[in-house]
C-alpha cells in the first residue's frame, strides 16, 4: 500500500537534459522579451516542463502548459 518514488539518472542523462532545458528556457525568455510575442516550445514530459516553468519564472516571465499528453508543451508569455 505504500508508494515510493524512484528516479534513475542513467549515465547522467537527467542532469544533461536539465542543462539543455535551462538553455532552451533562457533562449525562449530572450526571444519573448525581444519580440514581445509568446513562444511555444517543443512537447515535453512533466519533469521537463517543470524545469522550464521554474527557469522562466526565475527570469521574471510567466509560462503555461498547453495541449494534451503526450504533446503537452510550455508556452512562454511576454511580460504584461
Amino acid at each position: 500500500g505504500n508508494r515510493s518514488r524512484l528516479m534513475l539518472d542513467v549515465a547522467g542523462y537527467r542532469e544533461t537534459r536539465r542543462r539543455e532545458l535551462l538553455e532552451v528556457a533562457g533562449n525562449a525568455v530572450t526571444q519573448v522579451r525581444e519580440s514581445g510575442e509568446r513562444m511555444s516550445l517543443e512537447p515535453m514530459n512533466p519533469f521537463e516542463r517543470k524545469i522550464v516553468h521554474d527557469a522562466v519564472a526565475s527570469a521574471g516571465l510567466v509560462s503555461e502548459s498547453k495541449g494534451e499528453e503526450p504533446r503537452r508543451r510550455v508556452v512562454v508569455l511576454p511580460a504584461s
